[in-house]
């Protein structure tokens, strides 16, 4: 049996549910918030748990929680970033009175870079393992949350980044040329995994993911908007309110009958990783164990410390 490895440890710590002993779609819906209250009465307070490199903010009036990402310089998921942000889903997946979760960064013109390369590159064949179990994991539980998920995406956001985008019901993006969004994987020598890919058909179809993947294109916000990448872009400065204007109208749908359909769209894509769970990490660690693949890894680094000089 697989060693639990430090993401498990600290989710038994955290007193939240391993992903199989989670309730079935659609058997628990979540509650609704309370009837709004006549104006000048006091609303129920929100309440905020911070971790090193997230913190989450809970608006219990209106049920939606934002996870500000807070790793900087640049959010990478490292195996400490994802097991916080494993953990945060889960106590919000816990919270009955949380029905929604936008996903947003507090560093500023990045969301998130991605995997962390350094989790990548000269460990042992035992780290990696336990690094990919844990993108596995991030990955499934973000996939299969019965909340609704609208990424706030207010920075470029390669690889993992686009990931976690992509694995939202909903995506905004900032109207910034500046900003891009892709899995670039290829870039790098490195090859999507085939749920990575199933995520990315599912959003903008097969053709489009095909080019992209193969290229490993980055695409400026405007061209990830033609394509159906992010659903909508707006200034900057208007990003959390419509976030929040998004979010209101999909809460306003029955929660059972929203969480089902999703469920129905999703659990093809999801049941094919559960199945093959153990079989796509030993093919990553047989696939970045390999010394061509660890040269990439270290050239690049070597070419990221000398940007940084």
């Amino acid at each position: 049996m697989a060693a639990v490895g430090t993401l498990g440890r600290r989710i038994a710590r955290s007193g939240v549910l391993p992903l199989c002993h989670r309730p079935a779609w659609g058997t628990a819906a979540r509650q609704p918030p309370g009837p709004r209250l006549p104006p000048g009465l006091p609303r129920a307070p929100s309440r905020a748990f911070s971790n090193n490199k997230i913190l989450v903010e809970l608006d219990e009036s209106s049920g939606v929680a934002t996870m500000k990402f807070k790793s900087p310089p640049v959010n990478s998921l490292s195996l400490d970033f994802i097991t916080e942000f494993c953990i945060s889903l889960e106590k919000l997946e816990n919270d009955r009175t949380c029905r929604g979760v936008i996903f947003t960064s507090a560093v500023p013109k990045i969301f998130s870079s991605g995997l962390d390369i350094t989790e990548m590159c000269g460990k042992s064949t035992e780290h990696y393992a336990e690094f990919w179990r844990a993108v596995q994991e991030m990955w499934l539980r973000l996939y299969g949350s019965n909340m609704v998920t609208v990424a706030a995406v207010n920075g470029s956001s390669p690889a993992g980044g686009c990931l976690i985008a992509l694995t939202c019901d909903y995506r905004i993006m900032v109207d910034n040329p500046k900003f891009s969004i892709g899995l670039n994987e290829a870039q790098l020598g490195i090859v999507a995994p085939f749920w990575f890919k199933d995520t990315f058909v599912n959003v903008v179809g097969h053709r489009v993911a095909e080019r992209s993947l193969q290229l490993g294109s980055l695409h400026p916000a405007a061209e990830a908007h033609k394509f159906g990448l992010v659903d909508e872009l707006v200034p900057e400065e208007k990003l959390q309110e419509k976030a929040a204007a998004v979010m209101a109208q999909w809460l306003a749908l029955p929660d059972h009958a929203r969480q089902l359909t999703k469920s129905m769209m999703r659990k093809t894509v999801l049941d094919r990783l559960v199945a093959h769970r153990e079989e796509d990490i030993q093919n990553f660690i047989s696939f970045i164990s390999k010394e061509s693949i660890q040269k990439s890894l270290r050239m690049y680094m070597e070419m990221l410390k000398k940007k940084k000089s």
